[in-house]
């Protein structure tokens, strides 16, 4: 026989309402201060934003700056082309104030003969006479030799040789003192170079006699000989001295270039 086994106490609602309960985990959210949470929150989204934000604006940054360089680089060609045009300019100017400076050296250098020698007539002694006048080259010095110490090296100016006769060795010293004193000869390299009596030019190859019949011998002057440098003073420094020669063309010449500043005064 089977028999029926009626439970009650499941219809009491005490019972009903505690086998209505499921067991699990229970999570009880806090009930105190939210604001940590929202900050949490907050800085968990606004983080990536700003990240993503820096990144685009460090990525626009790059773009500018490489547009920036592409242009400096462009300038800097620019400025190099017009920097060489410019060296070239400054080595055509340099070349051409170097061959204008050499004329103008050149032209600075011009002695005058006609100064020159109207300086020698000025100087000349009353017992002295000048027979000719040679103007001697230039010294250079030989090329691959040192030069030796003490000595200047050689004049580019040159030289000249006087050639006459005095009627005393005196009036000859006194011409080399006179020479020596002018502003177109070196004083330091004018000596004289021979000296020695001979007879007189005019007098004959036999001795003269008198009425008594006694042999008068030939009168003697000094044949001399002197040497001297050409001064190599400017031309632009001896104005005073080329006017007071009458040399008007040449000093004309090196004023109108002195006012345009080549040769200074």
């Amino acid at each position: 026989m089977y028999s029926l086994d009626i439970n009650f106490l499941k219809d009491r609602p005490n019972y009903q309402n505690t086998a209505t309960k499921k067991p699990g985990v229970k999570i009880q959210l806090p009930v105190g201060n939210m604001t940590p949470l929202y900050i949490g929150v907050a800085v968990g989204i606004c983080l990536p934003t700003l990240v993503g934000g820096a990144w685009w604006w460090l990525q626009a940054k790059n773009s500018e700056l490489e547009q920036n360089l592409a242009q400096l680089d462009q300038e800097s060609k620019r400025l190099d082309t017009e920097l060489a045009s410019i060296n070239k300019i400054k080595e055509e100017t340099t070349k051409i104030k170097g061959e204008t400076q050499g004329l103008v050296t050149v032209f600075d250098q011009i002695r005058p003969w006609s100064a020159m020698l109207q300086d020698l007539r000025e100087r000349i002694p009353a017992n002295v006479q000048i027979e000719d006048i040679k103007q001697t080259p230039p010294i250079r010095p030989v090329q691959g030799q040192g030069q030796a110490a003490g000595t200047t090296p050689g004049n580019p100016a040159g030289g000249i040789e006087i050639n006459g006769v005095a009627r005393s060795f005196n009036d000859v010293n006194d011409f080399l003192l006179t020479l020596q004193q002018s502003h177109f000869l070196k004083a330091s390299e004018s000596k004289i170079k021979t000296a020695e009596l001979v007879n007189a030019p005019s007098a004959s190859s036999t001795d003269a006699t008198n009425t008594n019949g006694v042999k008068i011998p030939p009168p003697q002057v000094v044949k001399y000989t002197i040497q001297s440098s050409l001064s190599d003073v400017p031309a632009s420094e001896l104005i005073r001295e080329l006017e007071q020669k009458g040399t008007v063309g040449l000093v004309t010449r090196i004023r109108s270039i002195q006012k345009t500043g080549v040769i200074t005064k």
